[in-house]
């Protein structure tokens, strides 16, 4: 689904704990926002070329701007040191979107919200709407410290202390031991909702796959898993299924670098198997998977893959372009 693109000005800039600000944005013009659903992100167009990914962390019943949280990274690609160091109130930037790749669970009866760091940003939006729609949620936030503790106030004070816990410097084996209790058994109707640094995602998936089953664990990765893209690189063959034209993948190329060299134009944002922009259907051969974005069901169906990062299992693959 294309979006087109919205100028917007900065109205807010907040710090919200150390290394993390908050920015809210509003339509330049004053008219009301495209809607969304809690777990949604914008894309920011900061640069040429420059496109970063947010999830917005206000509730999805504010339709007069957008909120997001940002955090300064030390080994930054641009998106937050531009952010930090140059965005200013008043500032226009074009955003697009909001999409959501991150739902809740509509036939949830419960939701468990298991936050790390920064990771709180779709979840703090998801507790806002379970909130005001009075159903039945817990959110597990854990931090490196109290003045690392983005939104800490508000998620302490009335309106979150009676759903909210906060762990702040816990040790990894005491928040092993911790999510294993607290993941032992799952309530009838229960899904869990997770987002952090990796090592905290990896944790969480671990543990609640001993007693969930995968449909019921939602994740959102905002780093990519080195590891998915350790095996090697072979060279393979794309046929696009509208044109029957053909293309060789070579080991140092992805299917977008040599899709966009051939002069077919596809959609493309994070380029590291995140943001799921690029996800395009297999109609023959079966996908290598190197993403961080599909489910293992999703996988296992074969049936569409993200360019920017999968490769190929077959020496063919029929690409739905």
């Amino acid at each position: 689904m294309h979006h087109p693109l919205l100028m917007m000005r900065v109205h807010r800039i907040a710090d919200e704990a150390q290394d993390i600000r908050s920015f809210e944005l509003v339509d330049e013009s004053g008219r009301p926002l495209p809607g969304f659903t809690a777990g949604a992100h914008i894309d920011l167009h900061l640069g040429p070329g420059l496109i970063r990914q947010y999830s917005l962390c206000n509730g999805p019943e504010q339709s007069d701007s957008y909120t997001i949280a940002v955090k300064r990274e030390a080994q930054s690609r641009g998106g937050s040191s531009a952010m930090h160091d140059r965005l200013r109130v008043g500032d226009r930037i074009g955003v697009t979107g909001p999409r959501n790749n991150f739902p809740l669970a509509a036939d949830a009866r419960e939701h468990l919200l298991l936050a790390g760091g920064i990771g709180v940003t779709p979840l703090l939006s998801m507790a806002r709407y379970l909130r005001a729609t009075g159903k039945p949620f817990r959110l597990e936030y854990f931090t490196r410290s109290a003045s690392h503790t983005a939104f800490g106030e508000l998620l302490s004070g009335p309106e979150f202390a009676d759903r909210v816990t906060l762990h702040h410097g816990v040790e990894p084996a005491e928040m092993a031991a911790y999510l294993q209790e607290r993941l032992a058994w799952r309530p009838d109707g229960r899904h869990v909702y997770a987002c952090g640094p990796r090592p905290f995602m990896q944790l969480v998936e671990q543990t609640a796959a001993q007693s969930y089953p995968t449909d019921v664990v939602h994740l959102e990765h905002f780093q990519a898993d080195p590891s998915l893209d350790s095996a090697p690189r072979d060279r393979f063959t794309i046929r696009l299924a509208r044109s029957g034209r053909e293309m060789e993948v070579p080991e140092g190329e992805s299917v977008v670098d040599v899709l966009t060299r051939h002069g077919v134009r596809v959609e493309v944002m994070c380029q590291q198997g995140i943001c799921g922009t690029c996800l395009t259907g297999v109609v023959e051969g079966v996908p290598d998977h190197r993403d961080a974005f599909l489910s293992e069901a999703e996988r296992g169906a074969n049936d569409k893959m993200l360019l920017c990062c999968s490769r190929a299992r077959t020496q063919l693959l029929v690409l739905d372009l």
